[in-house]
């Protein structure tokens, strides 16, 4: 995300997320057509504890590919995750993904992002042939990233990939008609989402604001501590 990627040598960096960014937005464009099964933005709500517990069955599997438990995954150990679960990217994809999840440019994945990174996959991947794929690997987790997929396509008024700052308020005020406070809430989820600050917000933003409004983030450090 532009907003992210501001040292030097970081323009290489950007071409890659770009290049991700542009399969994301196809992808999405594809899964609007369908339609979604999201009505309101309450009822997204309502599934934030069960989507939470969900998410954090990821643990396991996260755990045992940071093969120096060192609280991340680095490029290596990515290329093996992959190749135990069957999830056939290309090296160079798997690097863009890489990229394009390790926020904070450390060069590992943590916990958060790992989550984000295997809920891209799901979307970038046909269903059908990744299915099974995913229910050895993450059991119970392709009814959670089709209801996190479905969630973006509401979001997504005009289908074309990306959510704007009136789309949001569209969303929250379908749920607060007539509440005094529904375009405030809509603004501040949507300055959560929109990291880089542009005005739009892309899978990949919804996802990691979502992984922090269902508790994931703030927790993570605390589960770590516990260890």
């Amino acid at each position: 995300m532009g907003g992210v990627l501001g040292t030097s040598g970081s323009t290489e960096q950007s071409v890659l997320v770009s290049k991700l960014e542009a399969k994301m937005v196809e992808a999405m464009r594809e899964r609007a057509l369908k339609g979604t099964s999201m009505k309101s933005f309450n009822s997204i709500i309502l599934k934030f504890p069960k989507i939470d517990e969900s998410l954090r069955k990821c643990k396991t599997i996260f755990q045992e590919f940071d093969e120096d438990s060192n609280g991340t995954i680095d490029k290596q150990e990515l290329h093996h995750c992959f190749k135990k679960l069957e999830i056939n990217f290309s090296e160079d994809e798997t690097d863009d993904l890489f990229e394009a999840c390790d926020m904070n440019e450390d060069m590992g994945i943590n916990f958060n992002e790992f989550i984000v990174l295997i809920c891209l996959v799901y979307l970038l991947k046909e269903p059908s042939a990744a299915q099974e794929k995913y229910q050895m690997g993450f059991p119970d987790l392709q009814a959670t990233f089709e209801t996190l997929v479905n969630t973006f396509v509401f979001l997504d008024k005009n289908r074309d990939g990306y959510v704007s700052r009136t789309e949001m308020v569209q969303a929250i005020n379908e749920t607060t008609t007539g509440e005094r406070s529904s375009g405030r809430i809509a603004m501040k989820r949507f300055e959560e989402m929109d990291w880089d600050k542009n005005g739009t917000v892309t899978f990949k933003e919804f996802l990691f604001a979502f992984t922090r409004w269902v508790g994931i983030d703030e927790n993570e450090d605390d589960d770590e501590d516990e260890e």
